[in-house]
C-alpha cells in the first residue's frame, strides 16, 4: 500500500493551528480554545483532496511554557512531527505580527529542510490581509492569507501543499491489499490510568505525552498499528473525571471527545489502575461503556506494581465493585514491562469477531423455546405474556428482536433472563446483546433507556 504523505501544522502558541486543522478537515477534531497550549499531543486525521489522501497533524505550540511544566515534552512532540512530515504548514498570526518566537520556529523549520507553506492566519478582513507582507523576511516565500475561523483561503493552502507533495507512482500500489477495515479501539479510563503509556507502546514511538501529571492527554489521538497479523486504530482518550471536577471548557471538550470515542469504537479497552481503588469515576466510565453496547476488555494496568495480589483476587474485587461486567474478559498488563499486550489485543480481536457474528432464526427460536420451558413469564394483571418468535436484525452489537403479545408484560428481570439464555447458547458469550421487544400491535421497545441484557 502506498505511504500516505504526512503534513504537520506548526507554529508558536495560539496562532490558530487547531482552527486551521479543523477547517481543513471540515469538522471539529482538535479542541479549539483561546487558552494557549490546549493542543499538547500530536492530533492527526486523514484529509482527501483532489483524489489525494494526506495525514494532517496538528501540534502543540512551539515555545510553550505553562503551569504544567511540559515545555520540553511538547517541543519533543513537535520535533517528532517535523521529523515524520513530508511537508509543513507554518502558521503565523497577522494580528500580532512577526515575533521572536515566529523567528525561532522559522529557524527550526529551515533546519528540517522540509517543504514549508507559510500561512498568515486570522486575516479576517482585507486590511488584515495586507499585514501578511511583514512575514516575508521569515524566508518561506509569499505568505498565504487565511481566515481559519471563517474558512477563507483554507483551500489555497491545501492547493499549495498539494503542489509540494510527490505524485505516487503506479507501482507503489499493492493489488493484494485487503479491503478489511482496521478494528477501532477506544482506550478509556480515569486520569493517569496508563492509557498513554499503552498507546505509545503500540505506536512504537512517543506519540502521546506520558507524564505523572494527571490530565496530560486532553484530545483523542488515533494511532494505527498492526499486531498479531491484524490492523487496529487505537483512540487514546482524555482521562474522564467526575463532571463536577470539570473546571473549564478544555476539560469539557476533552470529556465529550472521550465519550464520542467510545461511541465510534468497535471495541473498548477499559483501563483500571491496580495502584488505586476502583472509585465512582471508574463506575461512571463503566456505565458509559455498557450503555453504549460496546464489547469491552477490562484491562488492569500497572500490574508490575501490584503488591502481592493474585489475578483471581483482583477479579473477585472487580466483580464486586463493577456490576454488569461479569461476562467480559479480563486482562492484566504492564505497558512498561511489555507484559500481556499482544494477548490483550487477541481478546480485542475476539470481542470484535463475536460482536460481528450472525445466527439464523432457527437457532434463536430454539433458545427462546428452551428459555420459556425453563422459566415462563409471570402473569401480570391477570394477563399471560406470550413470546411468538425472535430474529437477529443487526450486528455490532448483536441485536435480536423478540415478537411478543404485549411488551408491557415483560419486566426488566425477564429481559435480563432472556439475555443470559442467549449468551449461554449463542456465540455472543462475552459481548453485550441488545434485545428489542416488538408487540403484536407493532409497538416497539428498542431497549431505549435500558442497559444491555
Amino acid at each position: 500500500m502506498p505511504q500516505v504523505p504526512v503534513i504537520a501544522i506548526v507554529g508558536r502558541p495560539n496562532v490558530g493551528k487547531s482552527s486551521l486543522f479543523n477547517a481543513m478537515i471540515g469538522k471539529r477534531v482538535s479542541i479549539v480554545d483561546p487558552t494557549a497550549g490546549v493542543t499538547r499531543d500530536r492530533i492527526s486525521a486523514e484529509l482527501t483532496y483532489s483524489a489525494r489522501t494526506f495525514e494532517l497533524i496538528d501540534t502543540g505550540g512551539i515555545g510553550l511554557f505553562d503551569q504544567t511544566l511540559l515545555k520540553g515534552e511538547i517541543e519533543e512532540q513537535i520535533a517528532l512531527a517535523i521529523d515524520l512530515a513530508d511537508a509543513l504548514i507554518f502558521v503565523v498570526d497577522v494580528r500580532e505580527g512577526r515575533t521572536l518566537l515566529d523567528e525561532n520556529v522559522a529557524a527550526l523549520l529551515r533546519k528540517s529542510r522540509k517543504p514549508v507553506v507559510l500561512v498568515a492566519n486570522k486575516a479576517d478582513t482585507p486590511q488584515l490581509e495586507e499585514l501578511r507582507h511583514g512575514f516575508h523576511s521569515l524566508g518561506f516565500g509569499e505568505p498565504l492569507p487565511v481566515s481559519a475561523a471563517e474558512r477563507r483561503g483554507v483551500f489555497s493552502a491545501i492547493d499549495r501543499i498539494y503542489d509540494l507533495m510527490p505524485v505516487p507512482e503506479a507501482e507503489d500500489v499493492d493489488p493484494t491489499d485487503s479491503d478489511d477495515k482496521p478494528v477501532k479501539v477506544a482506550v478509556v479510563g480515569r486520569m493517569n490510568a496508563g492509557k498513554s503509556t499503552l498507546v505509545n507502546y503500540l505506536a512504537g514511538e512517543e506519540r502521546v505525552i506520558v507524564s505523572d501529571l494527571p490530565g496530560t492527554t486532553r484530545d483523542s489521538v488515533d494511532v494505527a498499528f498492526r499486531i498479531g497479523g491484524r490492523d487496529y486504530v487505537v483512540i487514546d482518550t482524555a482521562g474522564l473525571r467526575r463532571k463536577r471536577a470539570i473546571q473549564d471548557s478544555v476539560d469539557f471538550y476533552g470529556q465529550a471527545r472521550a465519550e464520542r470515542s467510545i461511541r465510534r469504537a468497535d471495541v473498548v479497552i477499559l483501563m483500571l489502575d491496580v495502584t488505586r481503588e476502583i472509585a465512582t469515576v471508574d463506575k461512571k466510565i463503566a456505565d458509559l461503556v455498557i450503555s453504549s453496547y460496546k464489547p469491552c476488555v477490562l484491562t488492569v494496568s500497572k500490574w508490575d506494581l501490584t503488591e502481592g495480589h493474585t489475578t483471581g483476587e483482583y477479579e473477585e474485587y472487580i466483580n464486586d465493585r463493577l456490576r454488569g461486567f461479569h461476562y467480559m474478559p479480563l486482562s492484566f498488563i504492564s505497558s512498561k514491562e511489555s507484559v500481556n499486550i499482544e494477548s490483550t489485543f487477541e481478546l480485542v480481536a475476539e470481542m470484535h469477531d463475536q460482536a460481528s457474528m450472525r445466527v439464523n432464526t432457527a437457532q434463536i427460536n430454539k433458545v427462546l423455546e428452551q428459555a420459556v420451558a425453563r422459566r415462563a413469564p409471570q402473569l401480570r394483571k391477570s394477563r399471560l405474556a406470550k413470546i411468538y418468535f425472535g430474529m437477529q436484525v443487526d450486528i455490532r452489537p448483536p441485536t435480536i428482536v423478540v415478537f411478543v403479545n404485549d411488551i408491557r408484560l415483560f419486566n426488566r428481570d425477564y429481559r435480563r433472563y432472556l439475555g443470559n439464555r442467549f449468551r449461554e447458547a449463542l456465540p455472543f458469550k462475552e459481548v453485550p446483546i441488545k434485545i428489542a421487544l416488538r408487540g403484536k400491535d407493532r409497538a416497539r421497545d428498542g431497549a431505549q433507556g435500558h442497559k444491555p441484557l
